[in-house]
């Protein structure tokens, strides 16, 4: 199986991460060849790589069988999670946390769109089992004054798996990243939906209310705590790869 991903999000701190992270380590436990890849980071602290996301899904790989079953709290992962991984799954690391063109700019650095191209395009080929590129923030988060994680989508041309929330407003935001990607040519093959701690809206509802609107979009309900939720986004993944 050869098969790539891009996993984006409607907005930032939904879970990409943690999804990312389970699915490698669900494949990895079902022997299945996966790579998981975080391009671009910000918040970045060069004392501690192991914390970071990059760091996040090394451990997760570095540890099959294990899933993280805690929803929002990652775990502090395998000592040896070394400066010099994490940057080789992740070649844009930036200190501040903010949007990607800001953190760059605070260090007097843009990030090339082409090479960042060119890089992603370099690790689908060298691929030969899954591969799993997770995105910055949310889909119209700017990566340069020029291009944002959309222009990044669809220059890749990968199926996309889109993370949401069941806050209130999350319906709002979903259907607004859902027709920016619709508006430069992508269709995600999922939706993803993390119950969002706290919402006075069922995930459930919310998922109802995204049905009239996904079309033959996937909708997979992961809730809080939910292990069970990460196997079956890994098996929609799996299938969707046949």
């Amino acid at each position: 199986m050869k098969r790539a991903y891009f996993i984006t999000a409607t907005g930032t701190d939904l879970g990409k991460t943690w999804l990312t992270a389970g699915v490698a380590a669900a494949c990895h436990a079902r022997g299945v060849a996966v790579r998981a890849v975080k391009p671009v980071m910000s918040g970045y602290d060069a004392a501690n790589p192991a914390a970071s996301d990059a760091g996040v899904l090394l451990q997760k790989l570095g540890t099959p069988g294990v899933l993280c079953t805690s929803f929002g709290r990652l775990p502090s992962g395998r000592a040896g999670v070394t400066a010099s991984e994490v940057a080789a799954i992740a070649p844009w690391r930036f200190a501040a946390p903010l949007s990607p063109d800001l953190a760059a700019a605070r260090e007097g650095r843009a990030i090339d769109f082409a090479e960042l191209v060119g890089w992603c395009r370099g690790e689908m080929e060298r691929n030969d089992g899954l591969l799993l590129i997770e995105g910055v923030g949310g889909v119209m988060v700017p990566l340069d004054a020029r291009h944002t994680v959309r222009d990044w989508i669809a220059a890749l041309g990968l199926p996309v798996v889109l993370v949401a929330g069941s806050y209130l407003g999350a319906l709002s935001h979903t259907l607004t990243a859902l027709s920016a990607l619709r508006e430069a040519g992508v269709v995600p093959c999922a939706i993803v939906v993390n119950e969002s701690a706290g919402s006075s809206v069922g995930v459930e509802d919310t998922v109802a209310s995204l049905v009239p609107h996904s079309g033959d979009i996937g909708l997979i309900i992961v809730k809080r705590d939910d292990a069970a939720g990460i196997e079956r986004l890994t098996d929609f993944l799996m299938e969707s790869s046949e």
